[in-house]
């Protein structure tokens, strides 16, 4: 049940959520909408209420509004055929005669199409379906965080220190260390001293049970207090929380709950040492011990090599992984309204500067496209969150909807960005390109996206298959 219902849950809510946007803002402006459509291809259920049919149709990999348009037959065909095209016969059941084209024989006035619009009214109308899902995703981000309070980490002792531009200004903080004091005030918990961090303005002074560092800010490199507060983590306990299946950890024997004793007879005491050694052993089989209710057990366990972050320098490397979370030692305290509106609007700011970095990163090659995932990707993870719990089936709901949102404004003409970016070039014109023109641009845009289906898809076959 779970593999069937969380992913239609998943994917229909964003895909809804996004079209809703482009009807609600088009039937406000007036423009006439023949259908809405939740997935592609043949329909498997239809009712038409009003001027606008409903469709629920077999291949639900996205969805669409059709608008009455004159300019789009290069891609007309995905949204059921253009009005002309999709012109019903009067001998065909669905035929009304007292109904606008493509359900009966009446003309769609000249005010009732997209392009007769002014350019406001038309980047209104496309930019609205990226704008609910902005606004889904905050929606959910500050309910969860009304509901389940804000995650605290509990903790003050040092787990990692990494350098900070390539340079070790924390060098003298040594896991195991116990933060104090952030700039002279006493900190009560990793939230606290995080905070107090990034907030710091001329410098940072953390003081410990052993030593005292001042980092000074906005020096070589523009260093910030987010950089302090990003380049130190805190102390974890070598227990496994979610492992990620097909991933090389749960294929090992790897069990949420398992307590890491050592790898390759090295003991490990904390979760970071735990990740530097599987980081460093990429593509290389290692000895994994672990404890359990049964008793202690070995595992032979192969690190994927990835594209990721060195755990020790904190630059881009190729590291190892096995795709296994430490167990969340988190608490949760009570929030206020306003508190809760602050943590929603600071989890969809994340998230969607998240995307905005991967996608920089795949353009610079940063990042493999290896690492795209696509429908199976989204399903496989879509079960995951829901045996996990209602909240982290929300979180990835949001996350999905703010990534949607984001990716629908890249500037691909098929995309609403590129949309918008051509009612831009036309409007600094004065007149529309031609329809050959157009024709071209867009199927330009659609041969990308079918070309990047196809990737995530190969990507998420050979995942599966592994």
């Amino acid at each position: 049940m779970l593999a069937l219902l969380a992913p239609v849950v998943v994917f229909g809510l964003v895909i809804f959520v996004h079209e809703l946007g482009h009807f609600l803002a088009a039937k406000s402006v007036g423009v006439y909408t023949p259908r809405f459509s939740i997935g592609f291809g043949p329909a498997l259920w239809r009712h038409r209420r009003g001027e606008t049919e409903y469709v629920l149709a077999v291949f639900p990999l996205g969805g669409y509004v059709r608008m009455a348009s004159r300019h789009d037959e290069a891609t007309a065909f995905l949204e059921g055929g253009s009005e002309e095209a999709a012109k019903k016969a009067a001998d065909d059941p669905g035929f009304d005669p007292n109904a606008m084209i493509p359900f009966g024989p009446k003309p769609v006035p000249e005010n009732r199409w997209f392009e007769s619009k002014a350019l406001w009214a038309r980047l209104y109308i496309l930019a609205a379906g990226v704008t609910m899902n902005f606004a889904l995703g905050l929606i959910i981000a500050v309910g969860l965080a009304m509901h389940f309070g804000k995650p605290v980490i509990p903790v003050l002792e040092v787990g990692s220190v990494r350098p900070i531009g390539g340079k070790p200004l924390l060098a003298l903080i040594r896991p195991g260390d116990v933060l104090l004091r952030v700039n002279g005030v006493a900190v009560r918990n990793w939230n606290d001293a995080v905070t107090r961090m990034a907030r710091s303005t001329d410098s940072v002074r953390i003081e410990t049970n052993r030593t005292t560092v001042l980092v000074p800010l906005g020096q070589s490199g523009a260093l910030a207090g987010e950089d302090v507060a990003r380049a130190i983590d805190y102390a974890l306990p070598p227990v496994m929380g979610d492992l990620v299946t097909g991933e090389a950890g749960i294929k090992a024997g790897l069990l949420a709950g398992d307590t890491v004793v050592s790898i390759d007879g090295q003991p490990i005491a904390s979760w970071s040492q735990m990740v530097l050694l599987v980081s460093r052993a990429a593509g290389r089989p290692v000895a994994i011990q672990v404890g359990r209710k049964a008793g202690r057990q070995t595992l032979s366990v192969t690190p994927r090599p990835m594209d990721g972050v060195d755990p020790v320098t904190g630059d881009r490397a190729k590291v190892g992984k096995i795709g296994a979370f430490p167990v969340d030692i988190s608490v949760r305290e009570p929030v206020s309204v306003r508190e809760a509106v602050a943590i929603g609007g600071r989890a969809t700011w994340f998230m969607g500067t998240s995307i905005i970095g991967t996608v920089r990163d795949l353009v610079t090659r940063r990042v493999s496209v290896d690492q795209l995932g696509g429908p199976i990707a989204i399903t496989r993870a879509s079960v995951e969150a829901a045996r996990s719990g209602f909240e982290s089936l929300l979180y990835l709901i949001a996350l999905l909807s703010v990534n949607v949102g984001v990716l629908n404004l890249l500037p691909i003409p098929i995309l609403d960005g590129g949309q918008m970016l051509i009612n831009l070039l036309e409007s600094a014109r004065g007149t529309p390109l031609s329809l050959r023109t157009r024709e071209y641009i867009l199927r330009g845009g659609l041969m990308f996206i079918l070309l990047l289906f196809v990737l995530v898809m190969f990507n998420d076959t050979r995942a599966w298959l592994r």
